[in-house]
C-alpha cells in the first residue's frame, strides 16, 4: 500500500563514543527505505537520535573530565555530521536529554503505574555495562556477556521498580501468532517467542546512578535506561500530546538483532500498559563483520568512518553496504571487496553505460534524446521494475539493488546487440537482442 503514513526509525545510538561503520549500516538501510516509501507516495516521517543517559556514559565522560552533559554534547554534534556527510534524510534528531523526552518519560511512567504495573522490589543479578541490562546466567558465555566479550560482567544488588512484564506474556504470544509480520525477518520469530515464553518482572529503575531522567515521585531512582530510550518514539513525535497521533503507530522500527528482546518483548508489553497502540513491524536487521567478529566499539573491530567515505565517497559506501550486506541476515565488510564493487559495478558497468549512452546521444544525435518505439529493453525494463518494487516492499534492500544492476547488465547487452553505432549509419535497421534480464 502506497499514498499513506509512514513513520521509521532506528535504534538511537548510544553516546559513549563517536559514530562507526556499524552505525552507518542500519541509518543507511532506514534511509533507503524511507526514500524509497517517499518514492512510493507515502508522508514519510524518519526520526533517529541519541540515547545518551546510562552507566557507560556517565563512566566516559568522567574518564574525559567533562560532565555527562558536556560528553553527550559533543557526541550528538558528532553524530549528527555523519549522518549529513552519509545524506541520511532524517526528519528529527531526538535526544533522550531533552525535556521533551523527559516529558514522555514521565507520562509513560504515570500510565504504567496507574495500570498497577509498576511495584518495589530488591533485585540482584549479573549486569552488563555494554547492554544496560541484567543477564541470567544462560545468558553468559564463560561468565561473560556473548555481545560484550570484552567488559567484565558486574554483580549488581539494589532496590528498584519493577515492570510486571511477566503479566503481558500471554497477550505477546497472541500477538506473535496473530500478527507474524510484527517481527521480522522471519528467522527473528522464534527466538522471540522463546524470550516472551520464558518473561519475567524487569526492573526499571537505578538507585545506584545519577546520570538519568529522575524517577516521578522517588528522588532516589533514575529511570532505567531501556524504558528511558525505547520511549523516544514517542517523545520525538509529540507524545504525550495528541499532536503524537499524526504518526503513531510507528509503521517501522529498524534495529539491530542484538536488541530484539528490548523492541519485540519490553517494548510492545509498555505500550501495552500505557494502552498505546503497538507498531506494525520491527525490522531487525544483521551485523556488519570483519573477520568473523561483529563492527562495533565494544568489540574493537571498527573503521574510521571519515576515512571510508573518502575512499569513494559517499554513494559508494550507501551503495556498497546495501548491496554486499543482507538486510535479513550478517554479512562481511572488507576494504578489497568495497574496492572490487566499486570498480566492477559502479566504475565498470554503470559508468560505462552512463558514459556510453551520453557520448552516443551527443555523438550521433546532437545531444537531444530521439523519440522511439518499446524496444525489447523495455520489456525489461518493466519486468525489472516489478521485481525491484516487490523486494523492496519486503524491504529486502541487497536485492532490490541485485535486480536494478541486473538490468545495468541488460542494458549494457543491449547496446552491444543493438550496436547503435552501426544504426547510426543505417537508420533503418532494427533494433533486435535476445538476451534476457539478469539476475
Amino acid at each position: 500500500m502506497t499514498g499513506g503514513r509512514f513513520y521509521i526509525t532506528t535504534a538511537i545510538d548510544y553516546a559513549n563514543g563517536p559514530p562507526h561503520l556499524g552505525h552507518a549500516l542500519e541509518k543507511i538501510g532506514a534511509d533507503a527505505i524511507a526514500r524509497y516509501r517517499r518514492l512510493r507516495g507515502d508522508q514519510v516521517h524518519f526520526v533517529i537520535g541519541m540515547d545518551e543517559h546510562g552507566q557507560k556514559v556517565a563512566q566516559t565522560a568522567a574518564a574525559q573530565g567533562v560532565s555527562p552533559q558536556q560528553w553527550t554534547d559533543g557526541i550528538a554534534g558528532e553524530f549528527r555530521v555523519a549522518w549529513s556527510a552519509l545524506g541520511i534524510s532524517y526528519d528529527d534528531f531526538i535526544r533522550t536529554t531533552e525535556p521533551r523526552h523527559r516529558e514522555a518519560v514521565e507520562e509513560m511512567i504515570r500510565r504504567m503505574s496507574a495500570k498497577g504495573d509498576l511495584y518495589r522490589s530488591t533485585y540482584a543479578g549479573h549486569y552488563c555495562v555494554g547492554c544496560e541490562a541484567y543477564k541470567t546466567e544462560d545468558e553468559l558465555v564463560d561468565g561473560r556477556c556473548p555481545i560484550h566479550p570484552t567488559r567484565e560482567i558486574q554483580w549488581m544488588e539494589e532496590e528498584d521498580w519493577f515492570f510486571r512484564l511477566s503479566r503481558y506474556g500471554p497477550a505477546l504470544l497472541r500477538l506473535l501468532d496473530e500478527r507474524p509480520e510484527f517481527v521480522q525477518p522471519e528467522s527473528r520469530r522464534n527466538e522471540v517467542r522463546r524470550m516472551v515464553e520464558e518473561i519475567k518482572d524487569i526492573s526499571v529503575s537505578r538507585s545506584l546512578l545519577a546520570w538519568g531522567n529522575p524517577w516521578p515521585g522517588d528522588a532516589d531512582h533514575t529511570v532505567y535506561v531501556w524504558i528511558d530510550a525505547l520511549t523516544n518514539y514517542l517523545s520525538a513525535i509529540g507524545f504525550p500530546d495528541p499532536e503524537y497521533q499524526a504518526h503513531w503507530p510507528a509503521a517501522l522500527h529498524v534495529i539491530g538483532k542484538d536488541i530484539i528482546r528490548f523492541h519485540c518483548v519490553y517494548w510492545p508489553a509498555m505500550l501495552l500498559s500505557a494502552d498505546l497502540p503497538l507498531p506494525e513491524r520491527v525490522w531487525a536487521h544483521g551485523f556488519m563483520t570483519m573477520g568473523g567478529s561483529k563492527i562495533s566499539k565494544s568489540s574493537g573491530v571498527a573503521f574510521d568512518l571519515g576515512e571510508i567515505v573518502d575512499r569513494h565517497g559517499t554513494d559508494a559506501l550507501r551503495y556498497f553496504l546495501l548491496r554486499e550486506i543482507p538486510w535479513d541476515g550478517d554479512g562481511n565488510f572488507s576494504l578489497e571487496r568495497f574496492d572490487e564493487r566499486y570498480t566492477a559495478d559502479l566504475a565498470n558497468d554503470l559508468g560505462n553505460l552512463a558514459s556510453r549512452t551520453i557520448t552516443m546521444v551527443q555523438k550521433y544525435r546532437g545531444g537531444r534524446v530521439p523519440a522511439a518505439g518499446r524496444s525489447y529493453l523495455d520489456e525489461q525494463t518493466d519486468l525489472c521494475v516489478g521485481e525491484y518494487l516487490e523486494r523492496m516492499d519486503r524491504y529486502l534492500l541487497h536485492e532490490g539493488l541485485s535486480v536494478v544492476f541486473g538490468l545495468v547488465a541488460e542494458a549494457n547487452g543491449f547496446v552491444e546487440t543493438a550496436a547503435p553505432w552501426k544504426l547510426a549509419r543505417e537508420p533503418g535497421a532494427p533494433l533486435i537482442s535476445t538476451r534476457h534480464c539478469a539476475r
